[in-house]
């Protein structure tokens, strides 16, 4: 299983090295003071403009709250079910939110969807002390995660994104938790493509801020942001065709104009890259085990990989077979028998392991002599 495991990861750092490079002429001019297109499967960045440089988030910060609220749930902390009480530091937030009340109950599930389309700062609060305990506690928890991620321009003050001297992170930096959180929590979707909604049996109603949610074809996600200090800040994702991009924004004059920019970075992206899988050109052929229970072993790939290239490119794509002519008794399965080159027009962009589809235990010594004894009698 161990050996499983590492030839998948073996597998992710091949797809994190794609040969696709930068199509000349770009999206165009964008509203912005940085800007960033990345594609998620590979981490590859197609595009990046001041994507460095040091800005304020506003409430596009909530993505890494998301993110640890749903790591909570996956590793069983916190139930999306669960019963969510309100404390007076949720209540006091301001900005965009949904009015909760002091020591009112409401379940994670509708905190998280009222913090994915409506950017509501009590929710987010709330959810934070839900997961850690207290706010501070949670903000410690986003920096670490961030840490983690090699989000190296960023400083978490709050898990709102409400303005702080000091509070700040770069479009390189959200694209990069903005991955984590769609990449490893997909079902994310649920919340951050809802167009419109309600809360409290349909008494609270909900729109959603990302307007691209309704007029952008393919629209996932993922969050808004804006303060007068911040301006306008989107991390904006969309799928299409299988690949699914991420374009982040930050400091546009207007809402529109921020809009506008991830619309044009997307459609770039989709307009000069696709992802494209990396097929055997032919049958993978068996391997012979020497002094095994059986002759031969199978093989696989534990994915067929895909690679990130230019569209002027997708046919160019080749594969070639490495592998030995004999294995040595025992196999364990998922143990790495040979690797498949893949190239792009004729660059070499990575292997990927093929491995074993089951285990073969070595003969022992009665079963060698009966195989000798086989051979003998089956010997013309």
């Amino acid at each position: 299983m161990k050996k499983v495991i590492a030839a998948a990861l073996c597998l992710f750092c091949i797809l994190s090295c794609p040969a696709a490079g930068a199509v000349t002429g770009g999206p165009g001019e964008l509203k912005a003071g940085s800007a960033l297109l990345m594609e998620k499967e590979t981490g590859k960045v197609l595009y990046e403009e001041n994507a460095h440089v040091q800005l304020e988030p506003a409430s596009v910060t909530k993505v890494m709250t998301m993110l640890l609220v749903m790591e909570a749930v996956d590793s069983g902390t916190l139930s999306l079910d669960q019963p969510v009480r309100v404390s007076a530091h949720a209540v006091s937030m301001g900005g965009s939110q949904i009015w909760l009340k002091e020591d009112e109950e409401m379940t994670a599930r509708d905190m998280l969807k009222a913090v994915a389309v409506v950017s509501a700062n009590d929710c987010a609060v709330a959810l934070a002390e839900a997961v850690a305990g207290s706010e501070e506690a949670f903000v410690a928890r986003m920096n670490q995660r961030a840490g983690e991620l090699g989000m190296e321009d960023t400083h978490f003050l709050n898990a709102t994104g409400l303005p702080a001297a000091g509070h700040v992170t770069s479009a390189y930096d959200i694209a990069l938790m903005s991955r984590e959180l769609i990449l490893r929590h997909p079902q994310i979707r649920e919340y951050t493509t809802i167009w419109m909604d309600s809360l409290r049996d349909g008494a609270f109603q909900l729109s959603n801020t990302n307007k691209l949610i309704r007029f952008y074809d393919g629209a996932t996600g993922l969050k808004t942001g804006y303060t007068s200090s911040a301006h306008y800040c989107l991390s904006a994702t969309a799928e299409r065709e299988g690949m699914e991009l991420i374009a982040v924004v930050m400091d546009s004059p207007t809402s529109q104009d921020r809009f506008e920019a991830a619309k044009a970075l997307l459609s770039f992206g989709f307009a000069n890259y696709a992802l494209v899988s990396a097929y055997p050109s032919q049958a993978i052929p068996p391997v012979a085990v020497e002094l095994g229970v059986y002759d031969a072993v199978q093989p696989i790939l534990p994915q067929v990989p895909r690679v990130l290239v230019e569209k002027s490119q997708a046919a160019q794509v080749e594969t070639t077979l490495s592998l030995p002519p004999s294995v040595s008794a025992p196999v364990a399965q998922g143990q790495t028998l040979g690797q498949l080159e893949v190239t792009v027009a004729g660059q070499r962009v990575g292997q990927v392991p093929l491995v074993a589809d089951r285990a073969v235990d070595r003969l022992t010594v009665g079963g060698i002599l009966q195989e000798l004894l086989r051979h003998l009698f089956l010997s013309p």
